[in-house]
């Protein structure tokens, strides 16, 4: 049986050259294979944050025994938002609150070797996006009543 024609392989492949002109294997692999992409139902701490050039990311958390046992994010950012969004949750998955707090754009960066100087935004949203999830689960800590709130937010917002 013949193998399929790809009618874009080439223009795949100029694509692809092109890139890494530009970006690191690593923030290629994150854009193109992104981990943990999706929502967290009932999340222990969400945090949703716009940045500056009018992307949005949102980042869930979940927690036991104050380590984060899963983390997902989901954005309407460009390529290097994705990447940045999914190193951020593998960097906070495993780790303590106390540790994740301390993630920040320039780890999210060195983790992903560099960012050209028109996409480094991406990398402070995403970490930025991960102190709110963290505030918002230390937040629902001190006062779970909250949670109920959050449950009736996201029913109004479905219909």
């Amino acid at each position: 049986m013949p193998s399929e024609f790809d009618p874009f392989a080439e223009l795949k492949k100029l694509v692809m050259e092109d890139m890494r002109k530009t970006y690191s294997e690593k923030v290629i692999d994150h854009f193109l294979n992104p981990r943990n992409l999706g929502e967290l139902e009932d999340a222990d701490g969400f945090g949703k944050v716009t940045g500056p050039r009018g992307d949005t990311m949102q980042i869930c958390l979940r927690v036991k025994d104050d380590k984060i046992t899963d983390a997902t994010f989901m954005t309407d950012g460009c390529g290097t938002a994705i990447a940045c969004g999914s190193m951020t949750t593998e960097l906070a998955k495993g780790k303590a609150i106390a540790e994740a707090l301390k993630i920040t754009q320039e780890d999210i960066l060195k983790s992903l070797d560099g960012l050209p100087e028109d996409d480094i935004h991406s990398s402070l949203l995403a970490a930025d996006t991960l102190k709110e999830a963290l505030r918002d689960y230390l937040s629902l800590q001190k006062e779970p009543w909250k949670r109920a709130y959050r449950r009736v937010e996201s029913f109004w917002a479905s219909r």
